[in-house]
């Protein structure tokens, strides 16, 4: 008999190993509902456990609904509340998903009254719902009286919006075929047409310079010159029209945007390396991209803004955020002064009130030995003058974020009487003839003060402040 020859095969040393990748992806697919709730007050007394439901919505491949619970949905809450859920409404088992039920103000201060598990997906995860009927909610959701009373009733109705973020999860494996795709150069060609000059038929006067373009890619990235050019309104010479209150530098980089959709070289634009000249311009930029209704440039010049705010600058990009609706770079300018070094040490209040009023000392407020002083720079004059209602808001938020009590300490180099008046308040004469002075107890009162004192400053004969209802407890006006 012949021998069986076996081989055992080993992986081999020269061979070239391969090695693939696969990708585990975890998202929600998100979509809402919002339901309208007529006729509240012949709802109540219904029951405790009987609910009002809305229509079934689909959201992830689910039904949904939203319950409400005018007279509460458990006995133990003695029909005090209203109780509020979304309930899965169609067939599904261990179904993860994350949930925000809102009571709409209806008011228009859009204070709502919201309940969101979507901020708390890492503490405790998504929910769970096991099967058809189970809900997500709060049996608590708004105590009765206090919703009658309130702006999310308005002509007997209320109005719920509810979330729905449905987890799914794939993996996906690596393509066998593929073809790679270039980025888009649409950019680049409209780019090298504006650098050739041809077909232009239309110029720009800009301070003594001018610029050639295309008006129809005018037309179809801003509305502005669209109506300008083409509208009913439009310009009798639109050959060659002038361009006021605006430096060439910047129309020229408004029309780099608008053919290359990206942001020029500031420093090269501008012939300078300085990051102030850089922020310079993108504050002008910001605000030519408002006027021309360029909304996608205004955006990129509020994010350059975010990342170089500074000591120096801060002031006026925070004016020119106020001016042009820049709710986000507004909100990053007041974090910014609101920082502990950014503030001057000790004293907040002496370039808003001096030399006319007193310094606002906040203690403790000691930022060993700097004076980084925000409230020096020249932008903070400019502040002052062009958007002083920004300052009242900047001392609020500058008051939430310390939380320190403030004292009045001095008016300029003079020294002030501090005594107690007989119905034992405060009482404070300044050495300063002709100027009523309030002394406050707490952060939100010196924030009404300031914003006072903004408004009368420069009037040598001040005779009176009349002291808001909140803080006549607490303050005496005295005149010297």
């Amino acid at each position: 008999m012949g021998r069986v020859l076996r081989e055992t095969l080993k992986p081999s040393t020269s061979s070239v190993s391969a090695t693939t990748t696969s990708t585990s992806v975890t998202e929600t697919v998100n979509g809402s509902h919002q339901f309208k709730i007529t006729g509240y007050s012949l709802s109540k007394g219904s029951g405790i456990g009987k609910y009002i439901a809305s229509d079934t919505f689909m959201v992830g491949g689910y039904l949904w609904a939203i319950y409400f619970y005018p007279d509460g949905k458990s006995p133990e809450d003695n029909a005090a509340y209203i109780s509020l859920f979304i309930a899965l409404a169609s067939e599904g088992t261990d179904v993860r998903a994350l949930f925000e039920l809102t009571l709409l103000d209806q008011s228009g201060k859009e204070r709502h009254k919201v309940h969101s598990h979507f901020g708390r997906t890492l503490e405790s995860g998504p929910y769970t719902l096991k099967y058809r009927g189970s809900m997500w909610g709060y049996k608590r959701f708004f105590k009765r009286t206090l919703l009658e009373q309130s702006d999310y009733l308005k002509d007997d109705c209320l109005s719920v919006h509810c979330s729905v973020g449905v987890v799914m999860s794939h993996t996906e494996g690596p393509k066998i075929f593929s073809i790679a795709v270039p980025p888009s150069n649409i950019g680049h060609h409209f780019g090298q047409l504006l650098e050739s000059g041809k077909q232009t038929d239309v110029s720009f006067e800009v301070n003594g310079e001018f610029f050639p373009a295309h008006k129809l890619v005018l037309a179809a990235r801003s509305p502005v010159f669209r109506a300008q050019l083409f509208g009913p309104m439009k310009d009798h010479n639109t050959k060659q029209i002038e361009v006021e209150d605006m430096e060439a530098p910047v129309f020229k980089a408004l029309l780099h945007f608008i053919y290359w959709d990206s942001l020029p070289d500031m420093e090269e634009l501008t012939g300078l390396t300085s990051k102030w000249a850089s922020t310079l311009m993108s504050q002008h930029l910001l605000a030519a991209a408002d006027r021309y209704g360029l909304d996608r440039l205004r955006l990129m010049c509020e994010a350059n803004l975010c990342e170089v705010v500074a000591i120096n600058t801060v002031a006026t990009t925070l004016a020119l955020a106020e001016q042009h609706h820049c709710f986000r770079l507004k909100a990053v300018c007041l974090k910014f002064v609101a920082m502990p070094e950014n503030l001057r040490d000790k004293i907040l209040g002496s370039h808003l009130l001096a030399p006319y009023f007193w310094d606002l000392a906040f203690q403790p407020c000691r930022l060993g030995g700097k004076t980084i002083a925000v409230m020096q720079t020249d932008g903070f004059e400019y502040l002052k003058q062009s958007c002083p209602s920004v300052l009242t808001e900047l001392l609020e938020y500058v008051a939430r974020v310390n939380e320190h009590p403030v004292i009045v300490c001095r008016h300029g180099n003079e020294a002030i009487l501090d005594g107690s008046d007989a119905n034992g308040r405060r009482e404070i004469v300044p050495v300063v003839k002709g100027f009523g002075v309030f002394s406050v107890r707490d952060v939100n009162a010196v924030v009404h003060l300031v914003s006072i004192c903004l408004l009368c400053i420069g009037n040598e004969k001040l005779s009176k402040i009349e002291a808001p209802p909140f803080l006549t407890a607490d303050v005496c006006l005295k005149n010297a």
